[in-house]
């Protein structure tokens, strides 16, 4: 099957876009008013985009009545945004979360999970996380869509502070990722978790490509 989504029907009782692109990691984000509201969001349009210095990136729709999200909002009014890495001990509280609350209501406590303060950021970042990402605003890029719905906020920061907790940390010194069994996105109402992994290094590497590639400390 194929279709032009633009002019044509998807010929499937569901959508294929967004379970094509996958797993998606979460950019599960806290951000804080300048009222003093903590806001607590997922979202699955998350990424990183360089390492010297670490930046990233999140995409966030407009609301279908055109406002755009409390989590964009905040981090341009503040400078500064939090993320929290989502686990599958964490799955219920980050599906809380997600729902769509006026935007004086405190979503920590809705989901039940503890603030923490930050050192940098403002805002709170979630204590039974095991990392988090203290990110400076940089800038927001808007791109028109076809309803409100579809209109995005595309949101870069800029890593300023990394929070790693010892626990997860494995004797060689990286994160020990099927114990902290991140959540990912899967379309749908579909989601996985890592809880295995298995590696491939790249014939030929040089040895400062292929440090860069695992991430060695220089």
């Amino acid at each position: 099957m194929h279709y032009a989504p633009a002019t044509e029907p998807c010929p499937l009782p569901f959508s294929p876009f967004k379970s094509c692109t996958v797993p998606r990691p979460i950019g599960w984000l806290s951000t804080i008013s300048p009222e003093g509201v903590a806001n607590l969001a997922p979202y699955s349009q998350w990424q990183n985009l360089t390492f010297d210095p670490p930046m990233v990136m999140f995409a966030a729709n407009q609301l279908s009545d055109g406002r755009r999200k409390d989590t964009v909002v905040n981090a341009e009014r503040t400078g500064w945004f939090v993320w929290n890495m989502a686990t599958y001990a964490l799955r219920e509280a980050v599906n809380i979360s997600a729902m769509e609350l006026p935007s004086d209501v405190d979503e920590f406590e809705r989901a039940g999970v503890t603030k923490v303060a930050c050192i940098d950021a403002p805002a709170p970042r979630v204590a039974e996380s095991p990392a988090h990402f203290e990110c400076r605003y940089l800038s927001t890029h808007r791109l028109a869509g076809s309803s409100n719905h579809g209109w995005v906020d595309v949101v870069y920061g800029e890593v300023v502070r990394i929070h790693v907790d010892d626990a997860v940390v494995s004797a060689d010194g990286k994160l020990d990722i099927p114990k902290i069994r991140p959540l990912a996105r899967l379309g749908y109402y579909d989601y996985t978790s890592v809880t295995e992994v298995f590696e491939m290094r790249i014939p030929g590497a040089s040895d400062a490509a292929a440090a860069g590639l695992e991430g060695k400390r220089g």
